[in-house]
């Protein structure tokens, strides 16, 4: 099936065949390639061509058309950092938050990660996947066309499997592409608070071996935080991900300078998450690195904490990639539409800034630019179609409305 989309207002996120875009740095972020009055032409799946519409060929054959004026078109957002698979929300704890305890009070008490466990440990893995599915298509009618994956919420062998499953499952069902990741060592379970060293030895021992036996995950996560896995633990951890294949993705910076981007950059990690605390110490580290900092402004705003630093990374020559962080604890929402506009509004990032943050960095922070991330003939057909605006800084400011007509998958 041939579709031709015509008289596109603006045509976003444009690359050319002789390109090669993995990433957009530093000042790059503020350049958008677009089209104005374009033409996209997909079969099957697949951008095939695509142009101004004074270059559309009355030659040109296909099987059906939309007319797109007044519309725009971009690349679906790629959201490279979520813990969708969970059981049940964690409101109570939101109203705890207003009372005025803090995320590490709540943690202290049972609740926060602990929770999520317990609950996760009691729930079926049938009705786990009906609930992770019911977001996942949540996510994908916002504009979502690829997502990455946690587990974390199970801290023990059979929680965890149960979650990768759910999570294998996702990606056997759904149209969009899901990498996973292994995040059993999000916290210390209760029955190991003050035995660290058994907590590791089972993740080592006997999680790694089942779980990469059945290929149920991509990429080796930990929570490297004062409180949490302090760098020495994270660092035998990742090693240990790497003996199985698991390429690191770690949590880094959340709540102190814990580290985690020098022990995240050692280990080659593909990217560096949070980073609310930063210093020139970790931005330096990240500059000698191929480490892509992936910033979680939804937690931040949700938390009430203070913003990344984009502008200081974006302005060291730095990438930069936005992710929804989407949780019951922290961040309850996958709505990668508000991540930009908290991006605009609360990092100071431009709309380019910020749309190249969601898509082509997303898409990188994923290891998927081959295939998604920009509108690039022989890539996957993966668009955001707009209802009709003015251009794409309307987008992040009006941060309230429902502005995509469609999402093609």
């Amino acid at each position: 099936m041939r579709t031709l989309y015509s008289n596109i207002k603006q045509l976003i996120q444009i690359e050319n065949n002789t390109d090669e875009k993995k990433i957009v740095k530093g000042k790059e972020m503020a350049i958008l390639p677009s089209i104005d009055q374009a033409w996209l032409l997909t079969e099957n799946g697949i951008i095939v061509d695509f142009g101004s519409m004074n270059s559309l060929s009355s030659d040109l054959q296909f099987d059906q058309t939309y007319d797109l004026t007044g519309r725009l078109v971009l690349p679906t957002w790629c959201d490279s950092h979520t813990h969708l698979v969970f059981s049940h929300s964690r409101e109570h704890e939101f109203v705890d938050r207003i009372h005025g305890l803090t995320y590490e009070e709540i943690a202290k008490r049972g609740g926060g990660i602990l929770n999520s466990a317990k609950r996760m440990q009691e729930v079926s893995e049938d009705e786990l996947y009906d609930l992770s599915l019911q977001r996942l298509e949540e996510v994908i009618a916002l504009g979502t066309g690829a997502i990455e994956i946690k587990s974390g919420y199970g801290l023990n062998t059979e929680a965890e499997i149960k979650m990768l499953r759910v999570i294998r499952r996702l990606k056997e069902c759904s149209k969009i592409d899901i990498k996973a990741s292994f995040l059993a060592a999000h916290t210390y379970p209760l029955e190991y608070k003050e035995n660290h060293e058994g907590y590791i030895r089972l993740i080592i021992d006997e999680m790694l071996p089942r779980i990469t036996g059945e290929g149920l995950a991509d990429y080796m996560d930990v929570f490297c935080e004062i409180g949490f896995f302090n760098v020495d633990e994270t660092d035998r951890l990742l090693e240990a991900g790497a003996r199985y294949g698991l390429k690191p993705k770690i949590h880094a910076n959340q709540l102190y300078n814990s580290g985690g981007v020098q022990i995240g950059v050692k280990h080659q990690a593909i990217s560096v998450d949070h980073l609310e605390t930063m210093d020139n110490e970790e931005v330096n580290c990240l500059l000698k690195s191929n480490t892509i900092p992936t910033l979680l402004p939804g937690a931040a705003f949700f938390l009430a904490m203070h913003y990344q630093p984009a502008r200081k990374l974006i302005d060291a020559g730095l990438p930069v990639a936005l992710a929804t962080d989407f949780n019951p604890g922290s961040c309850p929402s996958g709505n990668m539409n508000f991540i930009l506009s908290l991006a605009c509004t609360q990092m100071k990032m431009t709309p380019e800034e910020a749309i190249n943050a969601c898509t082509i960095n997303g898409a990188a922070a994923m290891e998927m630019t081959s295939i998604l991330g920009s509108i690039k003939r022989g890539k996957k057909a993966r668009l955001i179609i707009t209802k009709p605006v003015n251009g794409i800084s309307y987008l992040p400011y009006a941060y309230g409305s429902n502005l995509i007509e469609r999402v093609v998958i």
